[in-house]
């Protein structure tokens, strides 16, 4: 009987070893576990030893998965397509490796290493004779994962009714959270824990011009804090979304565990798949550092390489813009007072003009005057083009045809005025949703940008995507989104857009795609406002997929300046508004307030002119989510540095060890802080500024006030 049973259990050993597999990071630290338990494919995560993440499911749920023979099977209620996540065998598992380094067209440092071991597992599904190829990445940062369908005789197309790939935690994790949407990241973080999520959601989102919540849903890239006496934190997010919808997470709040929730169709249906074909990579980055998070390069190392053969016109660009004076109200995108036009019939020449258009050609050359003076590349201009009287609210898909100008916009007099002193103009392509009719007219608007020499776009996705049902995240509109991105790579243009959807590491496959918006900006100061540990944040969530044009450098913070009597006010410091340059990583910066408020303030004008936008090197030196963030960054090509660090709502001393210099060289730092009375309500334009010489010794006691921070300039001392 003994001998019976020993037999048995190596019977169940070897059973478990053929559809069991174990990979390991390259430094060994983390080890992945490949099981099937009963057909359904199951992953398992350690770090150094520890269950990080425990028992996952993997798999896809199909509405259907034939080819339709008749029109009348269209409507057949037994369509049902035979699911993706049950009923497999191994068949095969292949091991492989990488270790290399690739430099970034622009990025936060010179080169990225991409170091990882992976596992390639075939599973077979008998019953419909059918395979899929469920492909681990782990490097020594985390695991990326995601499932290959080859092309195969049962299995051309298929449609996704849902993803259900699955992250199963250990613990009641402290998360920093916005509720999930189809259609918008613009909200305020909640920091919570997990099982706290479903009693916050109610009250974690405010009003959005398009918005479609997903109850007791969470929006990725979230992160995570394993707290106790080994705290490790954790980044959960998505790379390489092409050809497939964005992801949200279901929360179960009770077990701890994140469920996919992908955005659907105006039919809601999931994503139209053809064969061969393959998924976004699930990623999850771990370390007990908060710092090493954010010096996570992994979801741009699960991006594919471009392809574009000349990238030479891709380049950083520092801009002002006719902008902030209409977020605030004081002046509007506009020309008339009507409410009722049509793109290509109205002669706007003969409207009456409201008095408050911006972007006229007096103020548009004042702009201009400011921005080349002071050494910037380009300057936008929101409200150039006709259709801005009823552009929003009323899904009207013929709103914009992005070449025709207002007849206060003298476009080529405005641009030949930019060339001849030294910089450009940046071009506004509002959609209002209408990705439809955007697409009709892209060749148009690139070709009059070529033709006036507009180096870069700023798109806008305002309000219900058209086609009509679609959503900021579904599938079709994430291929318009790229659609775009290569039709402007065709006229050599660089594309930087807003209330699109977040990056997920594609600018290192599209790199003309150079920034996106796709959160909460500064634009919210002036709405709903944003609160002071909302940019602590953003780094750790945002940002890791990808650049933000947040548009910093708002001086003047208190907006009864210019309204008496307006509760309304920037969250922050001046000098965190300084420090947000080197903190908020984007190779697309913008000094978004008036000029006659830099005017004001000259001296801490003079680092927005100085900072860099494209970089050699980035040290994190210290952060933690919520709470605070410092930054040192190397300018591309450059012996200087710039250090920056924020705060949240708490003042905070911080030591600036400027160890990351090289042994042996004096420096001179210039320093802008917070004044010694400063504070984000009381007294936000306190600040002072000071030199001092500096080594790779030296250690600078810095004090942030309330929402403060501080910038620094680092250049050689000959």
């Amino acid at each position: 009987m003994k001998n019976l049973k020993i037999s048995a259990l190596f019977l169940l050993m070897g059973s478990f070893a053929i559809n069991a597999q174990t990979l390991k990071s390259p430094d060994g630290k983390f080890e992945m576990n490949f099981q099937l338990k009963s057909g359904v494919p199951y992953y398992h995560l350690k770090y150094q030893g520890r269950t990080v993440v425990e028992d996952s499911k993997l798999g896809l749920r199909l509405n259907r998965d034939g080819d339709i023979q008749f029109a009348s099977e269209i409507e057949r209620k037994d369509q049902k397509g035979k699911d993706l996540n049950n009923g497999f065998e191994k068949t095969s598992e292949k091991f492989d490796s990488k270790n290399e380094s690739w430099s970034p067209i622009m990025g936060e440092k010179k080169s990225y290493v991409n170091h990882y071991n992976e596992l390639a597992v075939t599973l077979n599904q008998p019953e419909n004779d059918r395979y899929m190829v469920v492909k681990f990445r782990l490097f020594n940062d985390g695991l990326g994962f995601r499932y290959e369908f080859p092309e195969q005789k049962n299995l051309n197309y298929f449609i996704i009714k849902e993803e259900d790939t699955e992250i199963d935690l250990p613990a009641d994790m402290k998360t920093w959270w916005i509720p999930g949407d189809y259609d918008s990241q613009e909200y305020l973080y909640t920091e919570s824990k997990i099982s706290e999520i479903p009693a916050k959601w109610p009250t974690s989102y405010d009003g959005n011009a398009s918005q479609n919540l997903i109850k007791n849903g969470i929006q990725i890239p979230t992160i995570m804090k394993w707290e106790g006496k080994n705290p490790l934190y954790y980044s959960i997010s998505e790379a390489a979304v092409i050809n497939y919808p964005t992801a949200n997470v279901e929360v179960d709040a009770v077990n701890f565990k994140l469920k996919t929730h992908l955005t659907p169709d105006a039919q809601g249906a999931k994503g139209y798949m053809q064969t061969s074909m393959v998924s976004p990579w699930r990623t999850i980055i771990i370390s007990p550092k908060a710092e090493e998070v954010l010096d996570s390069k992994m979801i741009f190392n699960l991006n594919e390489p471009t392809k574009y053969k000349d990238t030479s016109y891709i380049k950083p660009t520092k801009y002002m813009g006719v902008w902030w004076e209409m977020i605030i109200g004081k002046s509007q995108w506009a020309y008339s007072t009507a409410n009722n036009v049509h793109i290509g019939k109205t002669d706007f020449s003969k409207l009456t003009p409201n008095g408050k258009h911006a972007a006229n050609n007096t103020k548009v050359k004042e702009y201009i005057d400011f921005a080349s003076a002071n050494g910037f590349d380009a300057l936008l201009i929101e409200g150039w083009n006709t259709g801005w009287e009823d552009w929003f609210g009323h899904s009207k898909e013929f709103v914009f045809d992005f070449i025709t100008p207002y007849p206060d916009f003298d476009i080529k007099m405005l641009n030949d005025y930019a060339h001849s002193k030294g910089m450009k103009l940046m071009m506004h392509h509002e959609t209002s949703g209408s990705a439809t009719n955007y697409e009709r007219w892209a060749d148009k608007a690139f070709q009059l940008m070529n033709k006036y020499d507009y180096p870069s776009v700023k798109t806008g996705y305002v309000g219900n995507i058209i086609p009509r049902g679609e959503h900021h995240y579904s599938q079709w509109t994430i291929n318009h989104y790229i659609r775009i991105a290569e039709k402007a790579n065709e006229y050599k243009l660089m594309v930087n857009s807003h209330e699109s959807v977040r990056p997920t590491g594609l600018n290192r496959t599209y790199p003309n795609w150079i920034a996106a918006e796709a959160a909460r900006g500064t634009e919210f100061e002036a709405f709903g406002g944003n609160n002071p540990d909302h940019q602590t944040i953003l780094p750790f969530t945002r940002f890791m997929g990808g650049p933000m044009d947040y548009t910093p450098g708002i001086f003047q913070t208190k907006l009864d300046y210019y309204f008496p009597g307006d509760n309304r006010f920037v969250k922050t410091t001046l000098a965190k508004q300084l420090a947000l340059y080197v903190v908020m990583y984007s190779p697309l910066q913008m000094a978004a307030d008036l000029p006659e408020n830099y005017a004001r303030h000259m001296d801490a004008f003079q680092f927005i002119k100085d900072v860099a936008l494209d970089w050699d090197d980035t040290k994190i030196l210290a952060a933690e989510p919520g709470d605070y963030i410092h930054t040192a960054r190397k300018t591309k090509g450059k012996d200087e540095w710039f250090v920056g660090g924020i705060t949240d709502e708490n003042a905070r001393n911080y030591t600036v060890d400027f160890s990351f210099l090289p042994k042996g060289k004096k420096y001179e730092a210039t320093v802008y802080a917070d004044g010694d009375t400063a504070d984000y309500i009381k007294n936000p334009q306190s600040y002072k500024i000071y030199k001092k010489m500096v080594t790779n010794t030296s250690k600078l006691p810095m004090k942030l006030a309330r929402s403060g921070g501080y910038a620094i300039s680092v250049k050689p001392i000959n």
